[in-house]
């Protein structure tokens, strides 16, 4: 086995060929303040711009006061980056509340939902008998939401997100059950002055038996180039995590929320098929990116000018890994997508076809970020919205918008200011968990966060990188959404109980029977991790290395 695990190194080592990555700089932040609440532990650290606003999303969130105490726990929390270009650590959250004063300052203490149980759920709120089940469990066992990866924007005023239900047993007979994947729910995000607002779409869109799609990354762009191009629709790309690594589905904006209508990836025949992949496949050549992903991003890199991967994977070494989509590696022979991207011009960020017509680069190693002293870290992630003005796609910008108008504003600048920084992407911003106390229910958590300088791109000594592709007649977000909202609009889930959840709907205009429970199965990466991470056990290793003697 370690003979087998050797070659496995030096053939990542020894195919590497020329890559556009090299950094240069990496400047630890420090960890993610939160000076609202008396003291708060909680993992994840999720982010999207919509109106000017950075949300980030967090995971299962506890307050407590500054002895140690619970004043509060939620499965789920949202906050505003509060001035990042003051300080791009400090988060502003919401639904703050007093919770008692401490035994011996009698200082006030602050909590997020300031209530013991798990019943109100969090930021994104439960639906009825969601709400009912966790109230009459107290906790010992619950329906928890984790938003999982950051939410995806298509306008510049709202996002969406696939967000995975899970059952969670505080106590379960067999340990590896405490956490148990019930599929995929899907969320509508504003940012108002007042805080930001998550609607559910529904109850689950995709079930637990299927890929959990979206629960990595999701990408909007382009319909394909295969038939006549509907410039005024968008496609969805939704990618999963498998066992065996990266499954992808997409599907049409306006039937996001029909999980039949869906198509997914088939790498052998290099076209779509209404036939998904078995959850369990095992045969490489059947998935869409074989490999090994627990948390990760996908976006556009104007600095690149090609999509990018900033992810961990299934080894407990706290490490960031990272890919470009090489444009000089051509999958098939379609004449649209040659060598250097779309007709040889480049791509733009609303090519999202291009992940599907190109090869990814090797993995390359990152950043190997500092673990707590509860253990290693996990839930690395990427927020290309700092330090670029770039972060949304053209088309996304209302009709009449100029081509100079199409910026987003920077943000970050008192880490680095526009003017120093070289480019916009040339910066990156990661942050991951961090364990200041591992073990099972009484873990503290912490987001840390560090940036990333890349150095110049280096000569191809197969010609120029590709260069980012133009168009004088991109549509905009207005065109789009006048043919999309006649058909999409979805509504929050009547059983909501909350106001706020009610009051927004998922469209592309820019406005604002549970299933049944299925077993644990060992391809839910995310739950393992996090497993593993609450347990204190190195169980990811042991399983990934089992993995390799299959391969």
């Amino acid at each position: 086995m370690d003979l087998y695990l050797a070659i496995c190194t030096l053939l990542v080592v020894h195919t590497a060929a020329w890559t556009p990555i090299i950094v240069k700089n990496i400047t630890q932040l420090g960890p993610q303040l939160t000076p609202a609440v008396s003291r708060v532990s909680r993992d994840g650290g999720y982010s999207v711009l919509i109106d000017e606003n950075i949300v980030w999303l967090y995971d299962d969130t506890e307050c407590l006061n500054l002895g140690g105490r619970q004043l509060s726990f939620v499965s789920n929390s949202a906050a505003y980056a509060k001035d990042p270009n003051l300080n791009v650590s400090i988060v502003q959250d919401f639904g703050v509340q007093a919770a008692g004063k401490e035994e011996k300052s009698g200082m006030t203490d602050y909590a997020i939902l300031a209530d013991k149980t798990v019943g109100t759920g969090g930021w994104i709120s439960f639906s009825a008998d969601e709400l009912d089940f966790n109230r009459q469990r107290e906790g010992k066992e619950r329906v928890a939401i984790w938003p999982g990866t950051s939410p995806t924007p298509y306008s510049t005023t709202q996002a969406f997100l696939f967000a995975p239900l899970v059952y969670v047993d505080n106590k379960p007979q067999n340990p590896a059950k405490e956490y148990q994947a019930r599929g995929m729910t899907l969320i509508s995000i504003s940012a108002p002055y007042d805080g930001p607002v998550a609607a559910r779409q529904g109850d689950l869109i995709i079930p637990g038996t299927e890929v959990a799609y979206g629960g990595f990354s999701s990408l909007m762009g382009y319909t394909s180039t295969a038939s006549p191009q509907d410039m005024n629709k968008r496609d969805i790309y939704l990618f999963g995590i498998t066992d065996g690594g990266l499954q992808l589905a997409r599907a049409r904006m306006e039937v996001l929320t029909d999980f039949a209508k869906y198509r997914f990836w088939d790498p052998v025949r290099l076209e779509f098929s209404d036939t998904p992949p078995k959850l369990d496949e095992k045969d490489y050549k059947k998935i869409y990116l074989p490999g090994s992903f627990t948390y990760g991003s996908i976006f556009y890199s104007p600095y690149f000018n090609t999509f990018i991967m900033v992810y961990f994977n299934k080894f407990v070494d706290s490490t960031f890994r990272i890919r470009f989509l090489d444009l000089n590696n051509p999958v098939g022979q379609d004449p649209i997508w040659p060598k250097r991207g779309k007709n040889s011009a480049g791509i733009a960020p609303e090519d999202v076809e291009a992940l599907v017509k190109y090869g990814w680069s090797p993995e390359q190693e990152l950043y190997r970020s500092p673990p707590g002293k509860g253990g290693f870290n996990y839930a690395g992630m990427a927020h290309p919205e700092y330090f670029n003005r770039q972060y949304f796609a053209p088309s996304l910008y209302p009709q009449g918008t100029s081509a100079s108008r199409r910026r987003n504003p920077w943000y970050g600048s008192s880490t680095v200011s526009e003017k120093d920084a070289g480019g916009d992407g040339k910066h990156l911003l990661l942050s991951w968990t961090s364990q200041l106390r591992g073990g099972f229910n009484s873990g503290i958590y912490q987001v840390q966060l560090a940036k990333v300088e890349f150095d110049g791109i280096p000569d191809n000594p197969e010609g120029d990188f590709p260069s980012a592709a133009a168009s004088s007649s991109m549509p905009t977000l207005s065109l789009v959404s006048s043919a999309l909202s006649p058909i999409v609009t979805i509504t929050a889930a009547a059983s909501i109980p909350s106001a706020k959840a009610s009051g927004t709907t998922l469209t592309s205009t820019g406005s604002a029977d549970r299933s049944a429970q299925t077993p644990w199965r060992v391809e839910s990466w995310l739950l393992l991790e996090r497993w593993s991470a609450r347990s204190g056990l190195f169980l990811l290793s042991c399983l990934f290395i089992w993995g390799c003697t299959d391969w």
